[in-house]
């Protein structure tokens, strides 16, 4: 049986620093709230040039909030800004039922999500870090029955003990992930003996799963949801002219990205930090196109990504409604996954991005050297090939990652 959904009230302060983002800002924070299982029934909304120090939106607003709460029945609060443990004990105090703020809801999100076990430790290790100094006052809401939004991942009756207790498992949690780490960086650089390493970037639900299984037929979650996908996923994809390469699947970015999660989710974002190519997923159709971007963008530069390869891909070309598309960022693709040209169109425009990447090479390959040859496709984009009736040999023409061994000497015996 489906738990019921819990009742929120949204809760965002627009100030002269905010302005700008905040429209799609509260958007976002009713599609986080919705992917949380919750029903918003109230959105709040206060203009002031800055946040009030101790209840961030000042005891007039509150009072208007606490009788927001009995009107609509409902069973929390969210607030779009990070509140400190100060501010949300006196607030919660006001309105008598939990409140959380965006950070909070976000690592929700995640520890629902989170499938391997380095996805559930980093989880837990954000979620305890950021509830350690909150741990005041929290006995009461950490422990009401059936948990709820905001509450799921490490459990309540392990938040409840005492300081040392979470701080150990703190300790405890890095050293597992530094062990995972090793064991992936060993598996990383097993696969990496000349793989050519696609990786998808993008602002959370932009398509990037549905491109993913677009390529490589692969089976992974895909949904109208933030934050679908949060464990990175390697499959093999085959051009048609035999390059094989690799497609990794990465955690969406999204607006004001909590920095815990940044470090939390360190690891997942590292395996693009080894990509030959980034396609950049954005939703084409999204009125906060541009803002998205620059979201994606500016976090791409902190990661340092900047300097490898990038094909930014328009997904969702079929909900662009008849005004002339201008895309803003270059080389670019524009397509749509859902329709049947979709998976040709954007593998064409890999193609045509992976021969400038790559180096041309021109190779006589013997008759008797089939062996060689096969090699030549699978591990590089191998373009023509033609036969050579006076030396008996094949002349054939590509593409191939630098210092590839396959184009500088044949395979040995």
């Amino acid at each position: 049986m489906e738990a019921k959904q819990e009742r929120v009230i949204l809760v965002g302060v627009e100030t002269e620093e905010t302005w700008r983002n905040f429209g799609e800002s509260m958007l976002e924070l009713k599609g986080l709230t919705k992917t949380a299982k919750g029903t918003v029934c109230f959105s709040l909304i206060q203009k002031r040039p800055q946040v009030d120090r101790q209840t961030v939106i000042g005891k007039g607003k509150l009072a208007e909030l606490r009788q927001l709460v009995e009107a609509h029945e409902a069973d929390l609060v969210i607030f779009n800004h990070e509140l400190s443990p100060r501010q949300s004990q006196l607030i919660q105090d006001q309105v008598e039922v939990p409140v959380i703020d965006r950070v909070q809801l976000i690592l929700d999100i995640f520890a629902m999500r989170a499938r391997s076990k380095e996805g559930k430790l980093q989880v837990e290790l954000a979620q305890l870090e950021y509830l350690l100094p909150r741990l005041v006052g929290q006995g009461k809401n950490l422990s009401r029955l059936g948990g709820g939004i905001g509450t799921r991942g490490p459990g309540e009756t392990k938040l409840e003990t005492d300081r040392r207790h979470i701080r150990n498992r703190i300790t405890g949690i890095k050293r597992e992930l530094k062990e995972v780490a090793a064991h992936r960086e060993r598996t990383r650089q097993k696969r990496q003996s000349q793989v050519f390493q696609i990786g998808l970037i993008g602002y959370t639900n932009a398509g990037k799963s549905t491109i993913l299984n677009l390529l490589t037929s692969a089976a992974t979650y895909e949904q109208d949801a933030l934050f679908a996908t949060l464990d990175p996923l390697t499959k093999q994809w085959r051009l048609p002219e035999g390059f094989q390469v690799t497609v990794t699947d990465t955690v969406g970015f999204i607006q004001d990205l909590p920095t815990q999660l940044i470090d939390a989710f360190h690891s997942t974002l590292e395996e693009s930090r080894n990509m030959d190519l980034l396609l950049h997923v954005v939703d084409a159709a999204s009125p906060d196109r541009q803002q998205q971007e620059a979201t994606v963008m500016a976090l791409m530069e902190e990661l340092d990504f900047a300097h490898i390869p990038l094909l930014t891909v328009y997904n969702k070309a079929d909900k662009l409604e008849g005004a002339q598309f201008v895309p803003t960022l270059f080389p670019n693709v524009l397509i749509s996954a859902k329709s049947s040209r979709g998976k040709a169109d954007l593998t064409e425009a890999i193609k045509l991005r992976l021969m400038e990447i790559l180096e041309p090479y021109s190779l006589a390959v013997p008759q008797s050297e089939g062996k060689w040859l096969s090699r030549l496709k699978k591990e590089t984009l191998l373009l023509s090939e033609e036969y050579q009736e006076d030396s008996q040999s094949y002349l054939v023409k590509g593409f191939a990652p630098e210092g590839a061994s396959v184009v500088r000497k044949k395979e040995e015996p």
